[in-house]
């Protein structure tokens, strides 16, 4: 991978160690980060190298995959202002897919998807406007992860249309996926695009929507897709319908008034400096003006064919597509740079006008060696559904279990309490960050805190329910009983005051919430165990925590 121009900045782990890291679920992982994303004290170039001055802070996202445990290795190449999806509109270089030199990457995140796909990382950020969390990941054969839109603060990710714009994901598993969305996923007061995503559950028995008629793909495009359809009818139940409100939709983007969010966004620094691709000068800063009747007429268009996808969303839970129709070598791209682009956004491009979530992963690969991506889309609010079906299908355990959504208000009940008083409570077992619970903690607008300890006279104990858990006990005297000497493992999660009372209708006899004291002191509402649910041959306190006694099973 050494002519892969993968990275803008790039330092070695050790180096990384030097940015402020906290402790959690993400310890020991290392990621990358597009460079349309902050990262204190390092430039953001966008792929622009005028722009020289380190950023003030980090990006929301980035701050709290910081304060998990993941260490940042470096600031990926992309398309410039994130605009293209072939990772070929860089002054950096232009990336090429890691299956084979002479085809491209995909962008606009070109260097996130090369640097998982190569090993280099295990995770990377990405953004998603038009498609750039799913194309390059369908080139490079890896999962690419696109949250609902506000789900994930972009308070500091520079802007290409900010009403759309997604901070995404790219991994090797659809579980460190999950994963890190658990983490990024949070109500952002500094993001007024930000949200309150409430999630649904996984269907028992899922229905999956599949294109009706032909999509134009390219012959080894065809071939793969056939046989990746023919593995979905084995796993899912199929319907055909009509996509063509969806792709009528694509069109807008670049073909209607929302080019003008773009020269809002970056447009007046589109000048005739060298370090400005000529392309991305073209399609923005040469694209017509856009009138307000022009604006309207767009809104207007995107409305009707919305409603037009309704009856898709009546008879399937997920819609089963394409990434794109072909997969273009750098000379094709060279020789036609808009076109070839234009087509690839030809599945893409109407995920975030028609407030859509998304996930795409290999399907069957080419008959010629190459990958070929598929995506799953579902609306707003599908991400767990989206990444239990993918995980399902790719033979992983379900990052989701199937009542993630179990009593979860609808979304505009939920976005009234943003804002009210949250309360930290401290989880020991099975809502632990990825473990079986921990969705029901996130549905209910739960955000990883930190991880700790108890204090050290506290044990615990197996008991029964419907799901191997633990019973967390004080016993005054008891210190010392874990291998370190210490107290046991917890994680804090931050919850709405509000939402408690329904959270704490879910935990089954004989848990509760009570007070629990940690190492350092603090005293905060947790999991706690009723003494007569306690069987002292059941202790498993010498493992230090949960966790613990899972690895050694």
């Amino acid at each position: 991978m050494s002519d892969q121009p993968t990275y803008i900045r790039r330092w070695s782990l050790e180096e990384a160690s030097g940015f402020v890291t906290g402790s959690g679920p993400l310890d020991g992982l290392s990621f990358a980060i597009k460079d349309n994303i902050d990262l204190l004290g390092v430039p953001t170039t966008a792929g622009d190298p005028r722009r020289t001055t380190p950023a003030a802070s980090s990006a929301t996202a980035v701050q709290r995959l910081l304060a998990a445990g993941a260490a940042p290795v470096g600031k990926t190449n992309l398309d410039q202002y994130a605009t293209g999806l072939v990772g070929t509109r860089s002054p950096y270089g232009a990336c090429h897919s890691v299956y084979s030199p002479e085809h491209v990457s995909g962008g606009s995140s070109s260097g996130s998807a090369v640097a998982v796909a190569s090993g280099e990382v295990d995770f990377a950020l990405g953004t998603d406007t038009a498609g750039s969390g799913r194309v390059p990941a369908a080139f490079n054969g890896i999962v690419g992860l696109k949250p609902s839109r506000g789900l994930v603060p972009t308070t500091g990710v520079v802007p290409a249309c900010r009403s759309l714009d997604c901070v995404t994901v790219f991994s090797r598993t659809v579980r460190l996926a999950a994963q890190v969305l658990d983490v990024m996923a949070a109500y952002d007061a500094a993001d007024p695009f930000s949200r309150v995503v409430v999630q649904r559950g996984v269907p028992a028995t899922p229905v999956v929507a599949v294109p009706r008629g032909d999509l134009g793909l390219s012959v080894e495009h065809r071939a793969a897709w056939e046989a990746t359809v023919a593995e979905a009818a084995d796993r899912f139940e199929l319907v055909e319908v009509d996509v063509a409100p969806f792709l009528e939709a694509a069109r807008l983007l670049y073909e209607g008034p929302w080019v003008a969010e773009r020269q809002l966004a970056f447009g007046d620094v589109l000048d005739d400096d060298p370090a400005v691709d000529p392309t991305v000068r073209a399609i923005v800063a040469g694209a017509p003006p856009a009138t307000a009747v022009d604006a309207f007429r767009g809104l207007h268009r995107l409305a009707e064919l919305d409603r037009a996808t309704v009856p898709v969303w009546d008879l399937a839970d997920a819609l089963l597509l394409p990434v794109t129709p072909t997969h273009p070598t750098l000379a094709e791209v060279a020789a036609d740079p808009v076109g070839a682009n234009s087509a690839l956004g030809r599945f893409t491009n109407m995920t975030n006008l028609l407030d859509l979530c998304a996930i795409a992963f290999p399907g069957r690969a080419r008959g010629d060696g190459l990958p070929f991506g598929v995506q799953l889309l579902a609306p707003a609010g599908g991400d767990r559904m989206l990444l239990a079906l993918v995980a399902g299908w790719l033979g992983e355990p379900s990052p989701v279990p199937e009542d993630a959504a179990v009593e979860a208000a609808v979304e505009a009940a939920v976005e009234a309490a943003v804002g009210e008083e949250r309360m930290v409570v401290a989880v020991a077992g099975a809502h632990l960050a990825g473990q079986p619970l921990n969705a029901d903690l996130v549905a209910r607008g739960g955000t990883f805190v930190e991880r700790t300890q108890t204090a050290p006279d506290y044990r615990m104990y197996l008991v029964d329910g419907p799901l191997p858990r633990p019973g967390l006990i004080r016993a005054p005297g008891s210190a010392g009983r874990t291998p370190a000497g210490t107290g046991l493992e917890v994680e804090l999660w931050s919850l709405p005051t509000a939402r408690i009372g329904g959270f704490l209708a879910t935990i089954a006899a004989p848990l509760g919430l009570g007070q629990v004291e940690l190492a350092d002191g603090r005293v905060v509402t947790g999991f706690i165990c009723g003494p007569d649910g306690v069987d002292p041959e059941r202790e498993i306190t010498a493992h230090g925590g949960w966790r613990g006694w899972l690895a050694s099973r």
